[in-house]
């Protein structure tokens, strides 16, 4: 486990198992289309809404936060710092899917998984803008 304490390590882990989390979610909507016999869009079909949206979220939120981290690998971002906006994005999206799969409605997991990813995004923003305005913070660190 210790790649995963290596800055592009960690983010081809981070990269891998949220694809791992696309793909499962896009499963998902395919196998509520063969349950649903529905070709394209949600048919009208109420069955459909909740594996579509956890896919189409996920599709959403998850590429800038991937890109986040990757930044914050060249721009000399530390190790914490990339697993500070990893964590929080991986298990949120997890957590997020999972809630939207299950019900369209509220539910506490859609409410972990948003606040997670915010908080990831939040990290990401602040340490990629920090790190671009005062480079030197990062040669400081290491």
């Amino acid at each position: 486990m210790s790649e995963l304490m290596e800055p592009f390590h960690a983010f081809g882990f981070y990269a891998a198992i949220n694809a791992l989390v696309m793909l499962i979610l896009g499963v998902l909507v395919v196998r509520a289309r063969v349950k649903t016999q529905t070709d394209i869009g949600d048919g009208g079909k109420p069955a459909m809404a909740g594996p579509l949206r956890a896919h189409g979220n996920n599709s959403e939120w998850t590429p800038m936060a991937l890109l986040m981290i990757w930044a914050l690998c060249p721009l000399g971002g530390s190790i914490w710092l990339i697993h500070g906006v990893g964590v929080p994005l991986t298990l949120g999206r997890i957590a997020h899917g999972i809630g939207l799969s299950r019900n369209t409605g509220p539910s506490p997991l859609r409410f972990i998984g948003i606040v997670l990813t915010w908080i990831a995004y939040i990290v990401g923003i602040v340490g990629v803008l920090w790190l671009v305005f005062f480079p030197e913070a990062a040669m400081t660190a290491s």
